[in-house]
């Protein structure tokens, strides 16, 4: 069997070595390059075609972030993020995962010495399962993807909405960057939005959306109301609608594998919203989301999944398709379809 081919881009020597251990260590992974600094990471692609690339954030001179942006616009391919900063500093890893990197990890995360235990084991399953991923060019490029997706017929007729959920994992916070830039700052329609990541960066994540798109781009709180704007359920929370359209957080319910789970947010939806509520479901890996959007279609609600060729990986929405949704479509698609969509309010609010 051919071993997986790995790029480290990394500054810290000891770091870099220490990695490449880990990465090594069943003999099916091959560490091709240590690169120092990004511009020769991207110097070196071309000749080495590795299968993934792992990418510091704070390196000298070109920074991560700029390196990713530039790999994914020419030479797109599997980059995983990894982030020594917690702090403000997990913004650049955010801007990352939004330029189309597609998973970040906190380097104290990531014990590099126990390389035989579980979690060294789990690391590399994920390496490997990250490097079989679908990516493409520049995801802002993907906007320009045909809106429709509606199997046998025309464009349907304008859709009334009071509140849209959207939910994504591997590949979804640059599809969802895609279309929170194109809706306006004055977009009527909530947005309610779980989306999958590593322990501490989601504030990062809605810090650098908020910066990046013309609507609102907040975490949501409990008992705030689901106003204009768009809203992301904090860390190890799931994220609830009520009829009344005010929101609600529980931090304690086991509902499948996730915490915040889209199908918690969409079943709320479904609930609270019936025939004015969408449903989104992005790239992924699993299931979650799925039970979630049939219940709003179920509802007389819409439910709409990400198509095959657009995502990094097409679990979330496979899954989703296979249990019935009512639109397949690319980020462009889903954008236009969002943009033609007519506020209504909730029908028991107050």
């Amino acid at each position: 069997m051919t071993a997986l081919r790995v790029l480290v881009c990394e500054d810290s020597r000891v770091y870099a070595a220490a990695l490449r251990l880990m990465l090594e260590y069943d003999g099916d992974i091959k560490v091709v390059a240590i690169c120092a600094t990004a511009e020769e990471a991207i110097a070196a692609l071309p000749s080495l075609q590795p299968d993934l690339v792992t990418m510091d954030v704070e390196l000298p001179s070109l920074d991560g972030l700029q390196a990713v942006e530039q790999i994914m616009s020419a030479q797109p391919l599997p980059i995983l993020v990894l982030s020594a900063h917690l702090g403000a500093g997990n913004d650049k890893a955010a801007a990352a995962l939004a330029a189309g990197a597609l998973e970040a990890l906190a380097k104290e995360d990531l014990d590099l010495r126990e390389r035989a235990g579980a979690a060294g084991t789990a690391f590399r399953h994920r390496v490997k399962v990250l490097s079989r991923a679908r990516v493409i060019r520049h995801p802002r490029a993907r906007l320009g993807g045909s809106p429709s997706g509606r199997p046998g017929g025309g464009p349907a007729a304008p859709r009334r909405a009071s509140v849209i959920g959207i939910c994504g994992s591997t590949g979804g916070p640059h599809i969802l960057a895609c279309i929170l830039d194109q809706l306006p700052a004055d977009y009527p329609i909530p947005i309610l939005i779980v989306q999958h990541i590593a322990a501490g960066f989601t504030e990062g994540l809605a810090r650098w959306l908020d910066q990046s798109a013309p609507l609102s781009v907040g975490i949501a709180a409990d008992g705030m109301r689901a106003a204009r704007g768009a809203w992301i359920a904090p860390e190890g929370a799931h994220l609830k609608l009520a009829a009344t359209g005010w929101l609600a957080l529980d931090r304690h319910t086991v509902a499948g594998r996730h915490r915040p789970s889209g199908d918690v947010l969409l079943g709320s939806i479904a609930t609270a919203a019936g025939r004015v509520g969408v449903g989104v479901v992005l790239s992924g890996m699993g299931r979650d989301g799925a039970v979630g959007a049939a219940a709003i279609r179920s509802s007389g609600g819409l439910a709409i999944a990400q198509d095959e060729e657009s995502s990094a990986v097409y679990g979330m929405p496979k899954a989703a398709i296979d249990l019935g949704v009512d639109l397949v479509l690319s980020p462009g698609g889903i954008t236009a379809h969002l943009l033609g969509l007519i506020h209504a309010p909730l029908p028991g609010a107050r």
